[in-house]
Parts: C-alpha cells; sequence; structure tokens
C-alpha cells in the first residue's frame, strides 16, 4: 500500500471478487438506502439465493429499527462469519495494489465516472468549521455509527459506499484517468449489469506506479494547491460508513506502536471519488417522511412554530421566500417562510421536527416520499441544493444540517463491489 500523506490518502490493496463470480447478485446497493422499503431487501435477498454477494457482508439499515438486540447480534456475527468464509474460501481474487477507475450508467444518465482510493482517516473530521483534507458536508447522525463498528470490530474486510465528491471543473484527475485507460487498451477489470435495473457498471485497475496512476496523484497535488482553504475531499454519499471506519481506527489505534500507527490498513478506508461537476451526478434533495402525523396536524403544528417567520401555505406553487411542500391526504400544500429560522429550508424543517420529537425517516425520491404517505403520514418534499457553490458552503460555514442532500435517485447510489482488507 503506496501512501502519500500529502493528499491525504493511499494506494489501496484491492480486493475483487473471483473470476466466474456472478457479478449482478455480488453487488448491491448502499445498506442505507430503501430504509422504509422491506421489499426492496427481500426482493434482493431471493435473488441472491446462495450465492457469493457483499449482501451478506453488509447490514441493510432497513432491519435496525424492526429488530431486537438478539437478532442484530445474530445478523452482526452472521456478517463476521461470512468475511471469514470469503476470506479463507477464495471467493475474492489475491489483492492488487492500484487504483481502479470507473463508469457507471444508470437509466437517468448515461455516464458517471469514479475513482476508487484508499482515504487517510486522520486527516478527515465530521466535526463542524474543521479544515481537514477530508471533511464532512451535513451533520452526523450518531446513533447510526455503532452497528457499522460493530460489524468492523469482527471484520477482516471492508466494502465501501462511500462517495468523496472533489472540485475539478477542468476534470484532471478522473476524466483524464478514464481517458487514459481506455486509451491503453487493457481489460476491464469489472462490466456488468446490476441488479434491481440500477443500470451498469465498468472499470479498469490501474497498478501502483503505473503513469496513470502517477498523473492521478500529481493532478491530485495540484488540485490540493488550488484550494482555498485545504480541502481536496468532501463526503458525498457514505458519511456514516466513513464516520464508523473513524470509529474504528481511533478504537484501536490506542494499542498500536507509532510505527504501526503509520502503515495499519485500518487507518486508510476504501472510497470512491467523483467529481463535483461530473454531468452524470445530480444533487437531489433528501425529503422526509413523519410517520402517525396527519398532514393537517403537521401543518397546525408548524403554523405556530414558525409564527414570527411569515409563515404562509398555498394549494398552488409559489416561487417567493424559502419553500418547502408538505403531502398528506392526497394533497399538496405548498409553504413559503419569508423570514426563516435557518439559511436553508432543510435546516428550517429539521428544527421543526426535532422539536415537536416526530417519528421520521429520511427518504430519496419523490416517489418514495408519496409512496409512503397518505392519512396517517406526512411527507416533506425538499428544494434542490445548488452544487456550485457546494464547496464554498463548506469552506465557510461548515457542516450543512443532517440528511440534506443525496447524489441521485436512490437506485443510483454506489453499489457495493470491491474490498479491502482492515486487520
Amino acid at each position: 500500500m503506496l501512501i502519500k500523506n500529502e493528499i491525504a490518502l493511499a494506494v489501496p490493496d484491492i480486493l475483487l471478487p473471483a473470476e466466474g463470480t456472478d457479478l449482478k447478485k455480488w453487488a448491491v446497493i448502499a445498506c442505507d438506502q430503501f430504509t422504509s422499503e422491506p421489499e426492496y431487501w427481500e426482493t434482493a435477498d431471493k435473488l441472491v439465493g446462495d450465492d457469493v454477494s457483499t449482501l451478506r457482508i453488509v447490514l441493510p439499515e432497513v432491519y435496525l429499527p424492526r429488530e431486537t438486540e438478539a437478532a442484530l447480534t445474530k445478523r452482526l456475527n452472521n456478517i463476521s462469519s461470512t468475511i471469514d468464509k470469503y476470506s479463507e474460501s477464495g471467493v475474492w481474487q489475491e489483492a492488487k495494489e492500484g487504483f481502479i477507475v470507473l463508469d457507471r450508467s444508470t437509466p437517468l444518465h448515461p455516464s458517471r465516472k469514479g475513482l476508487m482510493l484508499a482515504v487517510d482517516l486522520e486527516q478527515y473530521s465530521y466535526e463542524p468549521g474543521n479544515k481537514e483534507k477530508i471533511r464532512a458536508t451535513e451533520g452526523t447522525v450518531l446513533s447510526r455509527i455503532p452497528p457499522r463498528v460493530r460489524i468492523r470490530a469482527n471484520a477482516k474486510v471492508e466494502v465501501p459506499h462511500i462517495m468523496l465528491l472533489i472540485d475539478d471543473p477542468e476534470d484532471t484527475v478522473i476524466g483524464k484517468a478514464w481517458d487514459a485507460a481506455c486509451a491503453s487498451g487493457m481489460k476491464p477489470c469489472y462490466d456488468t449489469d446490476l441488479m434491481a435495473d440500477s443500470g451498469h457498471i465498468t472499470g479498469y485497475f490501474i497498478g501502483s506506479g503505473s503513469d496513470i496512476a502517477d498523473g492521478v496523484i500529481k493532478s491530485l497535488e495540484e488540485l490540493l494547491n488550488k484550494s482555498v482553504d485545504g480541502m481536496l475531499f468532501a463526503v458525498g454519499d457514505g458519511n456514516h460508513s466513513l464516520a464508523s471506519a473513524k470509529a474504528h481506527w481511533d478504537n484501536i489505534k490506542k494499542d498500536l506502536s507509532e510505527d504501526e500507527r503509520k502503515t495499519h490498513p485500518a487507518r486508510y478506508a476504501l472510497a470512491e471519488a467523483v467529481n463535483i461537476h461530473d454531468k452524470g451526478l445530480d444533487f437531489e434533495p433528501i425529503h422526509r417522511v413523519v410517520f402517525n402525523v396527519s398532514a393537517d396536524k403537521f401543518l397546525s403544528d408548524a403554523e405556530k412554530y414558525f409564527k414570527d417567520c411569515g409563515f404562509k401555505t398555498s394549494d398552488t406553487p409559489v416561487t417567493e421566500g424559502q419553500l418547502f411542500t408538505v403531502i398528506g391526504n392526497g394533497k399538496d400544500t405548498y409553504i413559503s417562510l419569508a423570514n426563516p429560522p435557518h439559511s436553508l429550508s432543510v435546516g428550517s424543517v429539521q428544527g421543526f421536527i426535532d422539536r415537536m420529537g416526530y417519528e421520521v425517516d429520511y427518504i430519496h425520491g419523490e416517489d418514495s416520499v408519496r409512496k409512503l404517505t397518505g392519512s396517517a403520514n406526512t411527507g416533506i418534499l425538499l428544494p434542490d441544493v445548488s452544487k456550485d457553490s457546494f464547496f464554498a458552503t463548506i469552506s465557510s460555514e461548515g457542516v450543512f444540517p443532517r440528511k440534506t442532500f443525496s447524489m441521485g435517485e436512490a437506485f443510483e447510489k454506489r453499489f457495493y463491489f470491491e474490498a479491502k482488507r482492515i486487520d
């Protein structure tokens, strides 16, 4: 593992599934998707069956609020034993040091480029206002960290759904590496459709020390030099997974010598970097569904909470003020705040939800929100977040409110595919 601390990364030793693996069954979507739609995960389970799959070494978060501690412990133990089984039975090829440059298509976008690398957890923080090279972009829900730390504590490998953003308007890192890999005539290291009509993914392995790999490192160094305040990577997706990796590393490094800490594989977390300016990357708001609260009750409570904020409702879309939409009882109600309590709609809404103590879930995609609302539940649709000013906002204001944005629709999220040893 080649370590480049000056740009907060390592060239990882990547594990890929062995030749002959059914890759469509091997790769599954990020564990924090479809958390209120257990039928998605039931379908995935039936599709995978007895075949090897990353589904067997991750914990879909749909199960977290639905299971007893005993059942959860059993799931975590099964994950650990399956990782051991996979490690011992040749499920993975021999690890190779390098990057993977990849292209993901979805039903909405023909192309989104990415780069698999490993980032230094010693240079990452999710504390608001920090100036590390790797920064969280929104508030961290601390309750989501312990189950993932429990998985890592007994795991020999990690599989990531972390997606990091780089601010590269000229596409000097990922696009350049992809073009070079394609021009070289090399064979893809994977090339497969993804389950549930989620698109296709193709990857090329770039060996450490190659001209392409050296070019990636040089371009990242140049990108860091252009950064206003030393930020190179901003967490786009998988903030809680990266925070869990950090917590696990903080736990184990206490018993390591100074030299061991420098090179221990758990210090470096596998992730996919994506250029924020990639045309295949859409920023979507993360909406809310409030359970066991009718729309009428929600609106009545909101009117009282926002009484000093210029609260107005309309049956037709509005364009002035801070905006969000309330869904329930087959009706959309458009809300505007003339004097909002937070600079973003999501901050105002989340403050209200937190104050009321509502039971809430964070939902990707308007269709999913509408499916979950009705006479008993209320949906809240939030406006888009601009990616053009994204890095500047993080630099000046720190993290966004938790669960502010999503990169694309739920089915466009990163699928687990590559792995890396962490023991």
